[in-house]
């Protein structure tokens, strides 16, 4: 049988504290946004109910 995989990261400190500031605050590049808008396009092209 297979051995559970542990986990060995570990953020202390400002590593930590940035890390929960980034899942709060996601940041986004003009190009993901652009990204995002055509993907969305494309499904409501091809994929409609």
């Amino acid at each position: 049988m297979a051995k559970p995989i542990e986990l060995g990261l570990v953020l202390e400190g400002e590593d930590a504290k940035r890390f929960w500031e980034d899942r709060k605050h996601p940041k986004v590049t003009k190009e993901q946004v652009e990204m995002f808008k055509e993907a969305r396009r494309i499904y409501k092209t091809n994929f409609k109910d």
